[in-house]
């Protein structure tokens, strides 16, 4: 007769085992170390506030094989940041689908030579967009799993050992949350390319306004809120484009934006350097008015 316990038991320590291989130790601060995953068998994701010096970096693998490594770029509004090792012998980790509330779940560390660290909870929830001390992330993961010294730019993984997200202490008050994998992972190709991460610039200042009926008809379209244009920069894309303090942007390369945070999520890497179709009320009537999104300093 099976026992449950030892089965989940087995697959919870296969997991830690399976994730381990790509989770390494990063020496980059004063303090004790931190962890990181293998993005690629050269390239190393961990979190930014983790690597507090740019010179004498070291990756220790889970083989106990100390490597040297350089920044490759940063990014403080994700608390990431992209490492090289000196040679590529890095296992590269397996990234799983969106997490799911109510899901097992495994917080990996490796924070010390003494080897791989784990805590055992359930993803709690499911998030975003939410702001940090030096931007947004799209979403976020919270679990109950206990964020160890140590553990900030180590993974979250479900019970087969694939990353879901990777976990950080780093955006303040002492809340230790996990970013997706997804959106890390798009964060370190953009840090491999560019050596950070390059978001859209419109030039203007904005608040939420309500969209009296009138104009949700004009708009064919449900719409209560969008955002009014309070101030245009001089020499922005927004000015050279012909947005005028008054109009009420409701919708950037055809996805809504009815607050300030689905405005700055519109305004990603995939629009920078585009002339992209801005959606405004201008007098209660559309117009459609093509910006050539900037890039943000």
């Amino acid at each position: 007769m099976s026992n449950i316990l030892v089965e989940l038991s087995n697959a919870m320590a296969a997991a830690v085992e399976k994730a381990g291989l790509s989770t390494v130790m990063v020496n980059a601060r004063r303090r004790m170390p931190a962890s990181g995953i293998a993005y690629t068998a050269e390239l190393i994701l961990t979190a930014n506030h983790v690597v507090e010096r740019d010179e004498g970096i070291s990756v220790t693998l889970s083989d106990g094989n100390e490597i040297p490594a350089t920044v490759v770029g940063r990014d403080h509004g994700t608390d990431l940041a992209l490492l090289r090792l000196e040679r590529p012998l890095a296992s590269p980790a397996e990234t799983a689908q969106d997490a799911k509330v109510g899901q097992l779940a495994l917080g990996l560390g490796r924070p010390s030579n003494e080897g791989i660290e784990a805590s055992l909870g359930v993803v709690s929830a499911v998030g975003g967009p939410v702001h940090t001390r030096h931007g947004a992330i799209d979403r976020y993961i919270r679990t109950d799993t206990t964020p160890f010294p140590g553990f900030s730019g180590g993974p979250l993984v479900d019970a087969e050992g694939r990353v879901i997200g990777l976990n950080t202490s780093g955006f303040g008050h002492g809340v230790a949350l996990t970013i997706p994998a997804d959106l890390a992972w798009k964060v370190a190709e953009q840090l491999a390319k560019h050596g950070s991460v390059r978001r859209g610039y419109l030039g203007v200042r904005s608040q939420g306004v309500e969209i009296p009926g009138a104009a949700q008809k004009a708009l064919k379209r449900e719409q209560a809120t969008g955002l009014i244009l309070i101030g245009v920069e001089k020499d922005s894309p927004a000015e050279a484009a012909g947005l005028m303090v008054g109009d009420i942007i409701v919708a950037v390369d055809s996805q809504l934006v009815r607050d300030h945070d689905e405005l700055f999520a519109c305004l990603s890497d995939d629009v920078v350097d585009k002339s992209t179709p801005v959606e405004v009320l201008r007098g209660g009537q559309p117009q459609t008015i093509d910006v050539k999104i900037g890039v943000r300093k």
